[in-house]
């Protein structure tokens, strides 16, 4: 045998222990957020060679659970192989929507070629699996990834996904792995009667992993699960703004919302008020869920806080969580979400600032208050196209994107 044949050997196996310590730590994962990994999903990960997707990084680097970013442009990631314990998830969502992958057409949106061959393992012999990427670059290397890695029969697109990919095809499956605005009328015309899309799907600022069964000329939700992905190109892109009010914070605006930008560059200067729930919650609490409830009832006022860890170390602002935290912006007055640990159980409150910063402060503790004695429910989405009238929407919050008209309901536990 050649050295060269026992270095590839060695380090197959290297490969082998590290995907199965991955996997493991994926499960465990899920585990702690009170799901269970699928056997089909968990099998199609123990055997799909990560590495293979990722030439350029070391074995290490490639089983981490972590993403890894494939291209840039400048200081912008535009291409990235996603987590492990992310791309778990989605496929459990897509197969449980659908009772299971074996046999089914799939259109993979956003290529980087390794959750293609997840996909491939899943669908088996008698499914097929579309991926398909804007940027030539990224399909390019799909292909070649894919090739290397053995799995010659997936179909590899270059186009604007926010077209049909194929105009008289349909597929049982449609899942998105880059973060979108809106849902083009393509998505859905492409998808049987039946199918499922999955889409990380960004409200309010925030984004979810969305399953979504087609009825008819609308999406339903199945599932969600909190997630974050690269944004959008092509005519599908929607540029988020975002507002600085202080040395490393932010308010984030997502949806046309209007505030007064000289107004909130000076609010924390202002003496800060609290209030608080009184809440004895767990950890296990669905804060991504409360702030949703947030914005449904606050709307106009709702915003986003982003803060960096200096802001926070600092005593600047105490955010509940600095990459995204539910706040209001109005008249002048800042309110955003907080927490307080005991023991292991926590309370939340809301902090505020400026001339109306206790009453804005307290209105916001309101809503935390009404959504945990319904029971902390979580969202519920529909998805009808933009032509729908008033009257033929469902009940809830209606939020209007350029495609679309979304429904969002939460149902009391």
């Amino acid at each position: 045998m050649s050295t060269t044949t026992t270095d590839r050997t060695d380090q197959d196996e290297r490969a082998e222990v590290l995907r199965n310590a991955l996997v493991d730590k994926a499960i465990a994962d899920q585990k702690a957020k009170g799901l269970v990994m699928r056997a089909d999903v968990e099998r199609a990960m123990r055997t799909v060679p990560r590495d293979r997707f990722i030439p350029e990084a070391t074995l290490e680097e490639a089983y981490k659970n972590t993403a890894v970013i494939t291209k840039r442009r400048g200081d912008e990631t535009v291409s990235s192989v996603s987590a492990p314990f992310l791309i778990a998830e989605m496929l459990g969502q897509a197969a449980d929507a659908l009772d299971g992958l074996g046999g089914r057409d799939v259109l993979e949106i956003g290529s980087g070629g390794y959750n293609a061959a997840l996909l491939r393992e899943l669908v088996g012999r008698t499914g097929s699996v579309t991926t398909v990427d804007i940027d030539a670059d990224v399909t390019d290397r799909a292909a070649a990834c894919l090739a290397a890695a053995g799995y010659n029969d997936v179909t590899v697109v270059c186009a604007d996904a926010e077209h049909a990919i194929e105009p008289d095809r349909h597929f049982d499956l449609i899942i998105v792995t880059v973060g979108a605005w809106d849902i083009p009328p393509a998505w859905r015309e492409q998808l049987t009667e039946g199918g499922v899309l999955v889409v990380p799907l960004r409200t309010f600022g925030t984004t979810r992993s969305w399953a979504l069964r087609r009825a008819g000329d609308r999406l339903v939700s199945h599932s969600h699960r909190q997630c974050g992905f690269v944004a959008m190109q092509g005519a599908g892109a929607h540029t988020m703004r975002y507002v600085d009010i202080a040395d490393g914070v932010h308010l984030r605006l997502d949806e046309g919302e209007q505030i007064d930008v000289d107004a909130a560059k000076g609010v924390l200067t202002q003496p800060r008020s609290e209030a608080w729930a009184g809440l004895d919650l767990s950890p296990r609490t669905r804060l991504h869920d409360l702030s949703l409830w947030h914005a449904t009832r606050l709307r106009e006022q709702a915003v986003i806080l982003t803060a960096q860890e200096s802001a926070i170390e600092s005593g600047l602002v105490a955010p509940s969580w600095r990459n995204g935290t539910s706040a209001t912006f109005h008249n002048g007055t800042l309110a955003y979400r907080t927490l307080r640990w005991t023991d292991r159980r926590f309370d939340l409150g809301a902090y505020g600032h400026g001339p109306e910063a206790f009453a804005a402060a307290e209105r916001m503790v309101e809503h935390m208050r009404a959504w945990v004695e319904a029971g902390c429910p979580p969202p519920e989405l529909q998805i009808l196209p933009a032509h729908t009238p008033d009257g033929d929407l469902p009940d809830g919050a209606v939020l209007d994107k350029r495609h679309s008209r979304l429904i969002l309901t939460f149902t009391p536990q």
